[in-house]
């Protein structure tokens, strides 16, 4: 074909305007790494229920009778229909320098109340899983994994494994004059029953734009076996899947909430319709949303 220009060649095989347009536009859904990234489609959640909780800032957790909020150094536990406090744990008030600076996302299986645990903005960057007991918010557990891949922002457990984000950011901290990791080092983990990394997959470059400069905030899979993600800031719930042979997960589907601003997310596995719990860190909310069926 020699140096013939791509539109002239285009032109020489007949193709009508319709076509060629066409033809261009699937030319451009590749990527620089030669990957197709067409639109994903959009779905529509509907609100449920609303609560006040001054303490929601980073995330909320949920199980049949409960909602947990989730500050960085504060969890309050409220009852589920009314949103009353019922019990909280004050980070506050322990005074040694181990103390838990930056609680994030948290979820409840079999009486405990997990919650990811980041010493963020610091460096270098050290993360925990942190336990407590969901009747009575007493702490009872800590797994550290030390310096490892990031910031742990959410854990969850699904088919018999732990998974979790250890999150990076294009943000430049105070004082700093690199980002803290970069967005795009934003790394999935699956673990097994000691927290110990099975496999790990990156996210996709497209899906970046809508974390940076922050990153992946919360996660939580969906009883459709997708993975439910949120960025830092969008009213927006991204649905992902794991693929067979990829070390890069697969984006399917956008939730618009608008509601939300990103941040941590719980599926309420006490019923067996499609609800999900997340917060408004502006303005001090918590929230109850149902979600479609992702086709």
């Amino acid at each position: 074909m020699g140096d013939r220009p791509l539109f002239s060649l285009f032109f020489s095989l007949h193709l009508t305007p319709k076509k060629l347009w066409s033809v261009f536009f699937c030319i451009c859904l590749f990527s620089k790494a030669g990957i197709i990234y067409a639109q994903v489609p959009d779905y529509e959640a509907a609100l449920l229920h609303e609560f006040s909780s001054l303490n929601a800032r980073q995330g909320v957790a949920v199980n049949a009778t409960h909602f947990f909020v989730v500050n960085n150094t504060r969890i309050t536990m409220h009852d589920k229909n009314s949103g009353e406090t019922v019990e909280q744990w004050d980070g506050e008030s322990v005074t040694n320098s181990a103390r838990l600076i930056h609680l994030d996302s948290g979820m409840v299986k079999d009486g405990l109340l997990y919650a990811a645990h980041s010493n963020y903005p610091n460096s270098p960057m050290r993360s925990s899983i942190e336990t407590w007991n969901a009747n009575t918010l007493e702490h009872v557990g800590s797994h550290s994994f030390g310096v490892l891949l990031g910031s742990l922002t959410w854990l969850d457990f699904h088919q018999d494994h732990w998974w979790a984000t250890f999150a990076n950011y294009d943000l430049v901290q105070l004082g700093k004059i690199q980002p803290y990791g970069t967005t795009a080092a934003t790394t999935l983990v699956k673990m097994d029953n000691d927290f110990t990394i099975l496999q790990q997959w990156l996210f996709p470059e497209i899906l970046h734009s809508r974390f940076t400069p922050m990153s992946n905030s919360g996660g939580s899979w969906g009883p459709d076996g997708f993975l439910y993600i949120t960025g830092h800031d969008h009213p927006e719930v991204y649905v992902l899947q794991i693929p067979e042979q990829s070390s890069e997960v697969q984006w399917v589907a956008t939730v618009k909430v608008p509601w939300i601003e990103g941040q941590g997310i719980a599926w309420d596995r006490s019923t067996e319709e499609r609800i999900m719990w997340g917060i408004s860190r502006s303005e001090g909310k918590v929230f109850s949303f149902s979600l479609p069926e992702i086709r």
